[in-house]
């Protein structure tokens, strides 16, 4: 095995842990009051809908994924379908950096959580935290994952006890009165929701980047991909079904913690174990996108000399080492000193627009390349196109 060679050791169970817990974060714990607030009882047919639009994308993503498995992902797929080194390379930096962001956003709201348990400096926090996750993610793929996939269960079990004392609990007056959708914000709050909802469904994409350390990527990843997005759309329905029928949806909508206030309305007993929670959920969310951030590295150094750095692999863990650790430094800085709360927003828009560029690379291999391992019908990308498109120009309305 060559230096630059990462291990095959990575299977469907692993990859699916891995994609469910890297969309079901800690945004989830707040989107659900927000999409109530705009849809009231119905919030939870947004949810589906969101599961809806994106589907298409993740659908492009799995045919990308079997006919170009490479750590690259994006980047790999842009420079087969439009033979641009340049537009290659800069949209898979892009991605390096809206992970990055992405995980030092999530890592201060993991310890902002985890203050409430271990008193400590902030900033020391951010370092400890962003160190021993960049450590993990060097010891080993398979135990990262494994990791992660604790960390997931963790999380799913939280929205699992909320969507059963919900649905099992006392029942809020908006659902027993069953208004028609024309009083609960209609089909346009129902639109709006489904679009909020489509951002609680980002983060499937971060699979195809696993592939060069995937046993039969041309088989596994679209698999991991439709199982990860199939299981975390049942989870969002049945949490929001259950957050909807307990809580009246206009105090959901003004609450900052809505599931903490399903449970504690249902049970009439404290929700702070929902902290724990949060902490895995942020935890798990920076250590996937530490361990993208660092494939993407490993990916582009291949077909990039200047970046070639970064394609040498630990000796005995088989983990890109310099990717990681500079993956690791990044989010512990980014952390640190960055105003994250205006980049995230902007970070959302990037990654809708990379979803909309991986569309248009999948519409233009089918034309070059017809024959692939998996192939999704011909329609499926102009539809995630449209889909991503229109997700973005919402957001930039908002902002």
């Amino acid at each position: 095995m060559s230096e630059q060679s990462l291990k095959r050791n990575l299977g469907l169970g692993l990859l699916v842990f891995y994609g469910v817990g890297i969309m079901v974060g800690a945004g989830i714990y707040v989107l659900i009051g927000v999409a109530a607030g705009a849809a009231g009882i119905y919030a939870p047919l947004a949810f589906a809908l969101a599961g809806l639009l994106a589907l298409p994308t993740a659908m492009s993503y799995a045919e990308l994924s079997a006919r170009i498995p490479t750590s690259a992902g994006e980047a790999a797929y842009l420079l087969r379908a439009f033979k641009s080194p340049v537009l290659s390379q800069a949209v898979g930096l892009l991605t390096v950096v809206t992970g990055t962001i992405a995980a030092a956003v999530v890592l201060q709201g993991g310890v902002g959580y985890l203050r409430v348990l271990v008193p400590l400096d902030v900033q020391v926090l951010i370092i400890v935290m962003g160190g021993i996750l960049t450590a993990i993610a060097i010891l080993g793929v398979v135990e990262s994952l494994i990791v992660a996939a604790l960390f997931t269960v963790t999380e799913v079990a939280g929205l699992l006890i909320v969507s059963f004392v919900g649905l099992t609990g006392p029942v809020a007056l908006d659902w027993t009165a069953l208004a028609p959708i024309a009083e609960h914000g209609g089909l346009s709050g129902l639109a709006f929701a489904g679009i909020l909802g489509f951002f609680a469904f980002i983060g499937f994409e971060d699979i195809v980047n696993m592939a060069e350390e995937t046993k039969r990527p041309e088989w596994t990843l679209p698999r991991a991909i439709y199982w990860s997005l199939g299981i975390t759309t049942v989870l969002y329905i049945l949490v929001t079904l259950a957050a909807v029928r307990t809580v009246d949806s206009g105090a959901l909508g003004e609450s900052r913690q809505p599931l903490a206030l399903v449970y504690e309305t249902a049970t009439q007993n404290s929700a702070a174990f929902l902290v724990i929670i949060a902490v895995a959920a942020a935890t798990n969310g920076v250590l996937a996108q530490i361990i993208l951030a660092a494939r993407v590295l490993f990916g582009l150094g291949e077909n990039a000399a200047w970046l070639s750095v970064f394609t040498h692999a630990h000796p005995r863990f088989r983990t890109p080492i310099l990717a990681t650790v500079l993956a690791g430094v990044a989010v512990i800085l980014c952390a640190l000193y960055l105003p994250l709360v205006s980049l995230a927003e902007w970070t959302s828009i990037l990654l809708l627009a990379i979803f909309a560029s991986m569309n248009l690379a999948l519409i233009a291999l089918k034309r070059q390349e017809p024959e692939a391992p998996y192939r999704v019908p011909a329609l499926v990308p102009w539809v995630g196109f449209l889909a991503s498109g229109a997700a973005m120009i919402t957001s930039l309305v908002w902002i």
